[in-house]
């Protein structure tokens, strides 16, 4: 079988396993936030926490109650890696630098999971799994929690609540994350991912020389890590270790886990505003970028630059041999897309077009189809913007899905919109002013330009990947990376709420032969051409100084 064929297929058996799941398992997300009972072990977290379950949240105490919880899990996270030479488990580690502490604290908790540190020689057991393993699972419920929200902005009239953040949190963590993590952390050690509370194992190497080994809770983190697309690795190799992905099935299982729930997402949000075709609407329009993104990255690194690129059948530098460009491609694509930021291969090393790819798709916004929650609710985002811009060229007072879009409500969109754009450009901006940018670049010219502008994309789009030659275990790096992370993710979360409030305080508007069918393949197709107009052009000079420039030189 062909390399090409092989991708090729693989992509075909990943869209039917998406498609098989899509409408069961995004209806039972909407039975969960809609239902009214509470499970007695959620009972039981709300009475620990103090919190009302059933008490209704307008936007303002939505958005307190967002910001204070991940307020608390920075701290926490933060304490428990400074004292680590302290606790039980830690396998000798020391505590961490405190500008190193803060970046990772920051994070994970917003859904980043960018590594400044070698997984396996700095973080021992007991900060992984309840440090970092559970931000990736309450990380990932709060941006789930926080599409809801949004959702019930568009279905529900005449009342500012948005539901109860706490209850739509542990619901997210109870009955969704948790259950499918521990099925994927099953399959996965099916597969021969390490799963075990093992230290150090000291080997020895065909050559004779000694080699420390470590064993941990691979499997489970590993699951969460790709459902919650947070893309944290135990080891610094993340998804390119093979005791993390052994094998091409458990690499097609990891990209599966990474892609089910933001596109499972859009039938929930059908569901919920009850006409399942809004969903397809959002669902196309992510599916077809998603696909262009996998077409262009395989293209890019099938296209057999160069002699050696030739003989190896596609540009393999950086990648695992037992994956091979094709499957490196998908991953890649997918990560990009969401905000999970796990890598099987290097981007480093990838073609200047194809490391491109992946930078654009984090400057997408990484809606297509994004983040758990995060990919929805910024996809409806633009959904807003796609039929205010299609009022403008009417003459009509834009509607979607029976609200209108007014000053209010696109002031709120523009703000969302134009926040990432601002941490990304403006941080890269800085960083390329000051001899710390330049000391942390392994390249120069248009390569060493690209190293930070995707530094600081990934960082305040929450992806959390990189280019690995780029040295950011720096107090200036840890300290800017970390408050783009920060601001990436909670100023468009406020946003969001915001919006979601105003939505639902509304009357609804009644459907008349000038609304514009938002369920049809024409939105679909106009909500592309928004995402990549508004949105990609924005990035378009960076992209032109960086990847632009070098694959065209």
């Amino acid at each position: 079988m062909s390399t090409s064929l092989a991708a090729v297929l693989q992509v075909v058996a990943l869209v039917g396993a998406l498609a098989l799941v899509h409408r069961p398992f995004g209806d039972y997300m909407a039975a969960v936030y809609r239902s009214d009972r509470h499970l007695r072990v959620e009972r039981l977290v709300h009475r620990c926490v103090g919190t009302d379950p059933d008490a209704g949240m307008r936007a303002p105490a939505y958005i307190r109650a967002v910001l204070a919880f991940s307020a608390a899990g920075v701290l926490f996270l933060y304490a428990l890696q400074r004292l680590q030479d302290r606790l039980p488990l830690s396998l000798g580690f020391r505590a961490l630098d405190p500008d190193q502490a803060f970046n990772t604290a920051a994070s994970f908790v917003t859904n980043t999971n960018w590594q400044s540190y070698a997984g396996e020689s700095a973080m021992g057991h007991l900060v992984q799994l309840t440090g970092l393993a559970v931000q990736n699972f309450v990380s990932a419920a709060v941006g789930m929690a926080v599409a809801i929200a949004l959702v019930r902005g568009f279905a529900r009239s005449r009342t500012g609540e948005l539901g109860n953040f706490w209850t739509d949190m542990v619901r997210g963590v109870v009955r969704i994350l948790l259950p499918v993590a521990f099925l994927g952390a099953l399959a996965l050690v099916a597969t021969g991912v390490v799963q075990n509370l093992a230290g150090m194992h000291e080997v020895q190497t065909l050559s004779g020389a000694t080699q420390h080994i470590p064993g941990g809770p691979v499997a489970s983190q590993e699951a969460i890590k790709e459902l919650g697309t947070n893309g944290g690795g135990f080891f610094n190799a993340n998804s390119a270790h093979p005791f993390e992905n052994p094998n091409g099935f458990s690499n097609l299982l990891e990209v599966f886990l990474l892609l089910v729930i933001p596109f499972s997402l859009t039938r929930t949000f059908g569901t919920m505003v009850g006409n399942v075709r809004q969903g397809y609407a959002v669902l196309a329009a992510m599916g077809v970028i998603w696909l262009a993104g996998v077409a262009a990255i395989t293209a890019a690194e099938f296209a057999h630059q160069g002699t050696a690129a030739q003989l190896a059948g596609g540009a393999a530098e950086g990648k695992e041999q037992r994956f091979g460009a094709g499957a490196s491609a998908l991953f890649a694509a997918s990560t990009t897309m969401t905000s999970t930021g796990a890598v099987n291969s290097f981007h480093d090393s990838y073609t200047a077009f194809g490391g491109g790819v992946a930078l654009l798709g984090m400057m997408l916004g990484e809606i297509a189809p994004g983040g758990v929650g995060s990919g929805l609710y910024g996809m409806l985002i633009m959904a807003v913007i796609a039929v205010f811009l299609a009022g403008l060229m009417v003459g009509r007072t834009p509607e979607y899905l029976g609200k209108k879009v007014g000053t209010r409500e696109i002031k709120y969109a523009a703000c969302f919109l134009l926040s990432t754009p601002a941490l990304v450009l403006g941080g890269t901006a800085l960083a390329m002013a000051l001899p710390d940018g330049e000391r942390a670049m392994t390249n120069i010219g248009a390569h060493g330009f690209s190293e930070v502008l995707y530094a600081y994309t990934s960082a305040a789009n929450n992806n959390g990947s990189a280019f690995a030659g780029f040295g950011a275990d720096t107090p200036f790096f840890n300290t800017t990376l970390g408050l783009c992370m920060l601001f990436g993710r909670f100023l468009p979360m406020v946003c969001v709420l915001a919006l979601a409030g105003s939505l639902a305080r509304q009357a609804p508007v009644p459907v008349t032969a000038g609304t514009l069918r938002t369920e049809k393949p024409l939105f679909s197709g106009l909500l592309v051409g928004s995402v990549l107009i508004v949105t990609g052009l924005t990035f378009f000079p960076a992209l032109a100084l960086g990847p632009l420039a070098e694959g065209l030189s």
